[in-house]
């Protein structure tokens, strides 16, 4: 951590960038840091190519933090001197701006197990419950003086990537560093109330098929479903905004691996991993070129027969599970 500190401190405008579908622990990081650091008097610019969930611009400071590839691209080397990347466990995980990797110093700073160490400078700590955690470790050393919003903005990435303290990442130093947040201000309740307890109707409808479409497989310890562009038109849900309910599906009794392949452009599909105790669904999205975490992993596959792919994708995972315990009845 210290190398990324001594960078941060020897330049002045910075660069801040995340992954491409993003999720609250990359959101939090960035708008987390960008406030911190503009604290320290720097000129800072968060960006993510994509655009962000729904759910997460509730929070409007999140709203009025985050940018977009465009917003930035004109003078970009004019206008930064240094690049931060976070969350982001592989190259292609940015978007356009990886075309900008070699022409920056990039420092990286991630906790995915699956990280490639593509930066200049790495922080990569898969201990770690999320990289906002991370960031705020960094915020902590520079000894900046937190505001209500600022702690709300660091909690709020280290409340979902640890599924609000109820996953296996979520040990002892997340408990720690999350107790500071709320003695800086933060209020757990309202970032919880707003991303759990504000679900609109028409995802709850749609979880409704989503289930018509749920199978089970390998003794009950695959479960898996299909969301299309079809289902989410029929709710007027834009795919950025739709939930996978992979999260859903893993909470059933004994399945162990819970999986949904999502279409989020034409035959392009979104395949989430989630497992409950001992299965690394990290190593199965890396033979798919994805990554993640040994409990929540991902790949994106192209294919025009999503029936086909499933069938090879399950029939895949069913053997890992095979080869891994042996036999499934328990």
């Amino acid at each position: 951590m210290k190398e990324i500190t001594k960078e941060i401190v020897k330049n002045e405008k910075i660069l801040l960038v995340g992954h491409i579908l993003p999720d609250g622990d990359d959101v939090s990081s960035l708008t987390s840091m960008k406030l911190g650091l503009e604290k320290l008097g720097k000129k800072v610019s968060a960006v993510i190519d994509d655009d962000i969930p729904e759910y997460l611009l509730q929070f409007p400071t999140i709203k009025a933090s985050i940018e977009s590839f465009k917003d930035v691209e004109n003078n970009i080397y004019q206008n930064f001197d240094l690049m931060i990347i976070l969350d982001s466990s592989s190259p292609d995980r940015v978007g356009r701006f990886e075309k900008y990797l070699n022409s920056f110093r990039v420092l990286l700073i991630d906790h995915h197990v699956t990280n490639t160490h593509f930066g200049n400078i790495n922080w990569v700590d898969p201990t770690m419950g999320s990289t906002a955690q991370m960031v705020y470790r960094i915020l902590k050393d520079f000894n900046i003086d937190y505001d209500n919003e600022l702690a709300n903005m660091n909690l709020l990435g280290i409340a979902t990537d640890t599924g609000f303290f109820k996953y296996q990442n979520a040990g002892s130093t997340v408990f720690r560093d999350a107790a500071d947040l709320i003695e800086k201000g933060a209020n757990i309740s309202y970032i919880a109330n707003t991303i759990l307890d504000n679900t609109p109707l028409e995802h709850i409808l749609l979880y409704k098929d989503i289930l018509n479409e749920l199978k089970i497989t390998s003794e009950g310890r695959i479960a898996y479903s299909l969301l299309t562009l079809g289902m989410l038109a029929k709710y007027n849900i834009l795919p950025k905004d739709s939930p996978s309910f992979v999260e859903n599906i893993r909470s059933i009794r004994n399945v162990e691996i819970a999986i949904v392949f999502q279409e989020y452009k034409e035959n392009l599909y979104h395949v989430s991993l989630r497992s409950k105790k001992w299965a690394d669904v990290s190593k199965i999205a890396l033979k798919y070129g994805g990554g993640g975490h040994p409990r929540a992993a991902g790949f994106s596959i192209q294919t025009r027969n999503i029936e086909k792919s499933i069938k090879e994708i399950v029939e895949d995972i069913s053997k890992y599970l095979r080869e891994s315990i042996g036999d499934l009845t328990f």
